[in-house]
């Protein structure tokens, strides 16, 4: 079963640049979404294919939905506690209104002590976020959360590349792997170009010849493939002011209004 990829149409217009929400904008609200899928993954100790269907359908539902109708905390909450059943990781449902509670007052620089009481209002609300996230993206992929991801992939292709000894070049391409969970990639591409992506990018930093024509082995081509990378190095350019960006649907507008008033005053 392959996996949904979004559409031209769906890359070039999504949801939430119609809904007036510029590109670079949107950019950083998806990866700040899934950041705190992949923090709030760790403090569970949920394994790492949990943590990266997740991020995968996080990033897929924003091609259905816009973020000033959603926001980053209620999918991003729903998504890793479906993407836990999914990948047989159960986690209970406090466990992660704990975790999510817990970064969310730590980005706001608001004392993480003491721990959130189960049985207050916050904790009531965020339970409430959860499941309606979690039916929001089945209902939105229209029940479709079948996730390939590249990991045993890549290790093939290593193999078959002459690489699979070599530790620097393996876990390089595995750390742009992880990293480009963050992007919308595993939206937008198949799993066999990201892993020819994560090889490529990390044999250009370790100046290692990779055969000619190799990417045809593996079913790709170098366009493919260096659109993909190109994606994936874009997260080490992002910057974010986690302090500032809205983690709720009804903040979307008014922090937009700040970012085009701040930007008209450094032009």
């Amino acid at each position: 079963m392959q996996n949904s990829v979004a559409s031209i149409e769906q890359i070039e217009q999504t949801p939430s640049k119609r809904a007036g929400i510029p590109e670079d904008q949107e950019e950083k609200l998806r990866h700040f979404g899934c950041e705190l899928i992949q923090s709030a993954g760790i403090i569970l100790k949920l394994p790492q294919v949990a943590m990266a269907t997740a991020q995968v359908l996080f990033q897929r539902f924003f091609y259905m939905a816009s973020l000033k109708e959603f926001g980053i905390v209620e999918i991003g909450m729903g998504a890793l506690f479906l993407a836990a059943k999914l990948e047989e990781s159960f986690v209970r449902l406090t466990y992660v209104v704990n975790a999510y509670d817990y970064l969310l007052r730590y980005i706001r620089d608001q004392p993480t002590w003491p721990p959130l009481d189960a049985f207050s209002q916050r904790a009531y609300d965020l339970k409430n976020m959860i499941i309606a996230g979690e039916m929001q993206i089945l209902k939105q992929l229209g029940f479709n959360v079948h996730v390939q991801l590249p990991y045993a992939t890549i290790i093939n292709y290593l193999r078959i590349l002459g690489l699979e000894e070599d530790e620097a070049a393996a876990s390089k391409a595995w750390n742009y792997l992880n990293d480009g969970l963050r992007t919308t990639v595993y939206a937008t591409y198949e799993p066999h170009v990201i892993a020819c992506a994560a090889i490529w990018l990390a044999c250009r930093d370790l100046a290692i010849k990779l055969p000619e024509d190799w990417w045809i082995l593996f079913d790709t081509s170098v366009e493919d493939f260096t659109n993909a990378a190109k994606q994936i190095r874009r997260v080490y350019y992002a910057k974010l002011n986690r302090k500032q960006l809205p983690l709720y649907a009804q903040d979307v507008d008014d922090w937009l209004r700040k970012e085009e008033k701040t930007t008209t005053i450094s032009a």
